[in-house]
């Protein structure tokens, strides 16, 4: 297919070929708002896989699992639903047919991700299941192992960062808009514990992809960082053609 290169020619309904995007970064870099915004542009379907870490988590303190027992977490991850449905610019998360888009947004559901997404069977169960979501393409998938673990050859790749006070600024205002205030510093402690849980972890640690995009957000709206990424993905696609 042709690869779009106006405003015009998006508005237009021309679309990029059937790719698979992977965005990664740590919390708070911009991940999912860019991921959002770069499928809505591309006319892709965009999976958070973060939330469904978030709602196995939310069903497991739901179920009262202890949270330190791999087995029992592994076997809930094989037995939950978990699906996402388009509503308006948002996607609703369901678990087991349950609309909690909500409720996984919850700190001590975070807290409860943390501990669960360390596991290495869960993670399996997980990546899995984001592949079988993948498996047409026309996917944007934003996480911290996207382009390392789950899709290692996915077709272009992003890693998203900006400073630990820019990070938990965004926090704070999430909490905020949310109705629940966290304090500034209580978040930009979380985060930073975060990222050592997240790069430490002996299963899918985040780290940068070697053929990933760095991206800083620090100083950059969401739309600068979509611009960016488009540029990127049709500099990616006019050199794969001339190799063809």
């Amino acid at each position: 297919m042709p690869i779009p290169a106006t405003q015009g020619d998006r508005e237009a309904g021309r679309a990029y070929d059937r790719l698979i995007i992977a965005i990664d970064g740590p919390v708070g870099a911009g991940k999912s708002t860019a991921a959002r915004l770069l499928a809505k542009r591309l006319g892709y379907r965009y999976i958070d896989s973060g939330a469904m870490y978030r709602a196995l988590a939310w069903k497991a303190l739901e179920a009262g699992l202890d949270l330190d027992d791999e087995g029992r977490a592994r076997r809930l991850a094989d037995a939950i639903s978990i699906a996402f449905v388009p509503s308006g610019d948002r996607e609703l998360v369901l678990v087991d047919g349950q609309d909690v888009s909500r409720q996984i947004r919850k700190p001590e559901v975070e807290q409860a991700t943390s501990k669960l997404s360390a596991f290495a069977s869960v993670r399996r169960v997980m990546v899995a299941r984001q592949r079988e979501m993948a498996a047409q393409g026309g996917i944007v998938m934003d996480g911290r192992d996207i382009g390392t673990v789950v899709f290692p050859d996915a077709d272009v790749k992003f890693y998203l960062e900006a400073r630990l006070e820019v990070r938990a600024t965004r926090r704070y205002l999430e909490a905020q808009a949310a109705g629940t205030p966290r304090g500034l510093e209580e978040l930009a402690e979380e985060i930073r514990a975060r990222d050592a849980r997240d790069m430490g972890r002996s299963a899918s640690p985040l780290r940068k992809a070697d053929d990933a995009m760095t991206i800083d957000t620090t100083d950059v709206n969401a739309v600068q960082v979509v611009e960016a990424m488009e540029e990127e993905i049709r500099r990616r696609l006019i050199a794969s053609r001339r190799c063809t």
